[in-house]
This record gives C-alpha cells, structure tokens and sequence, in this order.
C-alpha cells in the first residue's frame, strides 16, 4: 500500500499539437464507418442516416465546448473526473470516471472483436477450429486468436510510453486519411443520387441511428485524459476538442454520401462490409475493396491505440486520487506508463473475442450509453464551476456558458431518455442491460472495499491527490 505521505505520480508533458489531433480524430473514427454504415442507411436511409449524425454532433459539440473551457482550466490527467468533483464531489467523480472507463473499454473491445472481421473479408477461409455458437454466431480458435493477439500488441505499445504510443497514433492516421481520400472523391463524383433511395425511413429508424451517434463520437474527450500529457498552450486544447469533432463529423457524412450514391440502399442488408464493397464498385476492382478494408485496419488501430491510452490514464488518475487501488497510481521507472492499468485493459480487451460478432452492437449501445451519462455529470459540474469559481483562469473561454451548459444538459438527458425501455432505439434486454448491470455492481464492490483507506487519506489530502497543482487555486476562490 503506497504511503500517504507519497508524492503523487505525474506524467510529462511531451504531445504536441499533431500527436493530440491525432489521437482524437483516430480514436473517433475506428472501424464503425466499414462495418456499420449500412445497417445505419438501412434503419434510417441516406438522408436520415447522415441528419442522425448531426444531430448527434450537435450534442457533442455542446458537450465538447464545456469540455473545451473545463479542459483548459483544468489540464490534469482523467479529465472529466476532476471536472466532477470540483463541481460535484468526490462521490459523483468515482461514478463519472467508472462510467467513461466502462465506455472506452467498450471501444476497446469493440476493436477486438473488428479486427478479426476485418481478416474475416480479406480470408474468407481463415476462421477455423470451431469453439462454439453464441447468439446464433459460430466462434472459431483463429477469429478469437486474431483479437486477443491485437489486444496483445495495443497493450506493449502503450507499455513503452506515450512517445511510443503517439508515433503509431500519427501513422496509421495520415495512412487512414490518404485512404478516406481516394475513397471519398472518385465515389461522389462517380455515384448515382438514384441509389439514395430510399432517403428517409422514418423517425423510428433515425432515432434507432440517433442513438448509436455518442458511442461513434467518442473521442474528443481523449484529450482530458490525456492532458497531462499535451505540451501545447491550454487555449489551444481547446480548439483542439472541437477541431476533432468537426473532422469526424465531415467524416462520417463523407462515408455515408458516398456508400449511399455507390450502392443501392435496398442492397445493403446483404452486404457483411458494404463499405468496402462500394470502394470495389467505385474502382471496378475487388482490390479496392480490400484497399479500404486495410483503410479499416488503420481505423481500427487509432481507435483502440487512443481508447486504450484514455482509459490507461484515467484508471491511473482514479487509481491516484484514491478512488481505485493504489497500485493503479503508479508508473513505469523507465517508460513513465501507467503499467497497471495497461495491464488490466489488456487482459479485459482480450477477453472480448471470445463473445463472437454480436458483441459489436452490444459494446456500441452500452459505450454510448455510460459516455452520456458522463457527458451529463460534466455538463452539470461546468455550470456549477462556472457559478462557485467565476474568477479562475480560463484560457479557453466559452461565450454565454448557461445556454451552453444548459444545452449540454439538455441534450444528454435526450439521449440518455433513448436508451431506456419503451424507445424504439432502447438498449437490449438482456446483454446490453448485462454489460451495464455488472459494471455497476463491479464499481460498487470497489468502492466499499476501498472505504478504509479512503477515510484515513482524510478529503484534504484526496482532493490534492485528485487536483494536484490546481488545488490552491480552487480552494482560494471557493465560497
């Protein structure tokens, strides 16, 4: 058990602004925009599908301005778990921070169980050794073989440190943008609006899109994670959060106008990767398609390398502020990572093969639902902040905060209604609800084995913990 009179861990500050745009554009962006998008333009048709991300970008940009000004004020590792407890106590920051780790390893796994698929359309003949069936979905050795050994090497990249961590981060992302790029241009200019048809299914079906729009547009909020270690003036973080979200917003909109022009909406059902298959029919050649998919692959790669550091640096401010063991507090001598963490969402990640393809939605739907519970506790704590501590420093300072939070709030509880039984785009009973339920009652077990030690740290010393350097600052404005 680590001393309380310890010196508390802290990490160096080496990211520029490139390795930061990087890390959130990749981690947005994943594999989702191969392997969904056809299921989300047959829920919601073209038109719909494409309004259900900006609808969902439109919370999110709420969300990501109180994040931008939170961010710049308080540039410490765990982001939103020092937001909340300023703003709303030590108790709701344990929920706000044991949600979002629920969420980023959601994603994690989520890349576990793509990666696998991914092989699965490049050799249709690699799946052999049959395990078992789970929701109607054959597991085979070499499908589970291929995630765990992808969780295996995301895990050893992020054990050499952030500098490692970053360089394969900057990349796949230009490789994966060059990609999107001979995809995008070609295939609108050369698509059939005629394909667009059917444009809009209803409001059920864009509602059913509408929901998975958090869980896609996950990512901005990497960059409070990771603020302990960006070296870049604060304002620029700032702009930082909101350059990425309208990057991946013009992503996904250029992914989905283009599958929609290139292919028949009534076709897509049919399609495993209608994605890749649009990029094939835009060059005329399966290659093109197989091109794409290692377009995929590199997705896949920036999303899970920029979860995985997310989730590894906010189970380490966790693990520092005494809200989870302390041996999740510490870091390598050598590399300065977070050796713990990285090893627990290692073996996690690794586990999520096993529970074959139908895990893809479920992560999906459970991820978004635990990032829009967090997004509510910030937005509540930058209204809160902004009325207890007027006067702190904000390099990056948001114009009218109460309608900005006020949106946030508001637009969060809209989503947050959406997932709940009785909408038509509620989370399915009984896995998804599982997931939830387990992390829940997994946090709470957690919280009352740590009580002891909580209790002899005293709330002084757990709010420097928490705060470190900034912690003066707060506790001289507070009133």
């Amino acid at each position: 058990m680590t001393p309380l009179h310890e010196t508390p861990a802290s990490l160096t500050r080496i990211l520029g602004r490139r390795d930061v745009l990087a890390l959130a554009f990749g981690a947005m962006v994943g594999w989702s925009w191969v392997v969904l998008v056809g299921e989300m333009i047959v829920r919601a048709g073209s038109i719909g599908a494409m309004l259900a991300f900006v609808t969902g970008a439109a919370m999110v940009y709420f969300v990501g301005l109180t994040y931008a000004e939170l961010t710049s004020s308080l540039a410490r590792a765990g982001g939103e778990l020092s937001f909340v407890f300023v703003g709303l106590g030590p108790k709701l920051a344990y929920v706000c921070g044991w949600t979002l780790v629920l969420a980023y390893l959601s994603v994690c796994a989520f890349e576990a169980v793509a990666l696998p698929t991914v092989l699965g359309y490049l050799l249709p003949e690699f799946e052999i050794g049959f395990l078992y069936t789970i929701a109607g979905w054959d597991v085979h050795a070499t499908w589970v073989g291929v995630g765990v050994m992808g969780a295996l090497a995301i895990g050893l990249v992020n054990y050499f440190g952030v500098k490692v961590a970053a360089f394969v981060q900057g990349i796949a992302a230009c490789l994966l943008l060059g990609i999107g790029i001979s995809f995008f241009l070609p295939g609108i200019v050369l698509g059939n609006p005629e394909h667009l048809v059917p444009a809009f299914t209803g409001v059920d079906g864009y509602l059913r899109v509408v929901v998975m729009t958090p869980f896609l547009f996950l990512g901005f909020d990497v960059i409070p994670q990771i603020a302990e270690d960006i070296d870049v003036p604060r304002r620029t973080i700032g702009r930082l959060i909101l350059l990425s979200i309208a990057l991946a917003l013009s992503w996904y909109i250029l992914v989905h106008w283009t599958v929609g022009m290139t292919l028949p909406a009534l076709s897509l059902n049919a399609r495993e990767l209608p994605t890749a298959d649009a990029m094939s029919v835009v060059y005329g050649n399966p290659w093109g398609g197989r091109a794409l998919v290692i377009g995929g692959v590199l997705g896949i790669i920036t999303s899970w390398n920029a979860f995985f550091m997310a989730a590894s640096r906010l189970l380490f401010a966790m693990g520092r502020g005494a809200m989870l063991p302390a041996v999740f507090g510490r870091l390598h001598p050598r590399y300065q990572s977070p050796v713990a963490a990285i090893l627990l969402l290692t073996t996690l990640t690794a586990i999520a093969p096993f529970v074959g393809r139908p895990a893809l939605v479920w992560f999906v739907d459970a991820g978004g639902f635990a990032a829009v519970l967090a997004y509510f506790l910030v937005a509540v704590s930058f209204l809160i902040i902004r009325q207890r501590f007027p006067d702190i420093d904000r390099p990056y300072r948001i114009a009218s905060p109460r309608l900005v939070g006020g949106c946030a709030i508001v637009s969060t509880l809209f989503f947050f209604v959406l997932y709940l039984p009785g909408s038509p785009a509620a989370l399915v009973w009984p896995y998804e609800w599982v997931i939830i339920a387990v992390w829940a009652i997994l946090g709470l077990l957690l919280t009352i084995g740590l009580a002891d030690r909580v209790g002899r740290i005293g709330s002084a010393r757990r709010e420097q913990l928490v705060l470190g350097e900034y912690t003066a600052l707060f506790q001289k404005q507070r009133k």
